[in-house]
């Protein structure tokens, strides 16, 4: 006979859940840690201001970061100032989505000009700056 468990040849009418608890258990474990590194982005020093709205949720838009070094992410992906022009029409004018610019407040001033030019040669006409929310510092400090 086949699957006969249990004595006496009958079949066992209970099912045996600690395999599942232990698979239940890793799985968890591996989501826990996995989750925080799936929300990290390029850590970047925002400048402070007093008027900050958030980002909107969803996947309609992409965010180019620059690092304080000049290093160019879009989303969480480095990207060369080279290439840029490439990726902005593939990922943004195509796919019409909303481009936000995230700017190391330390970074030269020529540098976020320059990558602002490149996105607006590539034709994206609205681009949204994100700050950080704070009070707002006195210019003579």
């Amino acid at each position: 006979m086949g699957a006969s468990v249990g004595g006496r040849g009958r079949y066992m009418a209970e099912i045996n859940v600690t395999p599942f608890v232990d698979v239940m258990l890793v799985l968890l474990i591996i989501f826990m840690v996995t989750a925080p590194m799936l929300t990290q982005g390029v850590d970047v020093d925002l400048p402070k201001t007093r008027s900050v709205r958030t980002l909107p949720a969803g996947s309609d838009h992409l965010v180019l970061s620059i690092k304080k070094d000049g290093s160019i992410f879009l989303d969480e992906y480095g990207v060369t100032f080279d290439d840029l022009r490439q990726h902005l029409t593939n990922l943004v004018v195509t796919q019409k989505k909303q481009l936000y610019l995230r700017a190391d407040k330390d970074v030269a001033y020529g540098v976020v000009v320059k990558v602002m030019g490149e996105i607006k040669s590539v034709g994206i006409e609205k681009l949204g700056v994100v700050a950080e929310s704070g009070e707002e510092q006195n210019p003579a400090q």
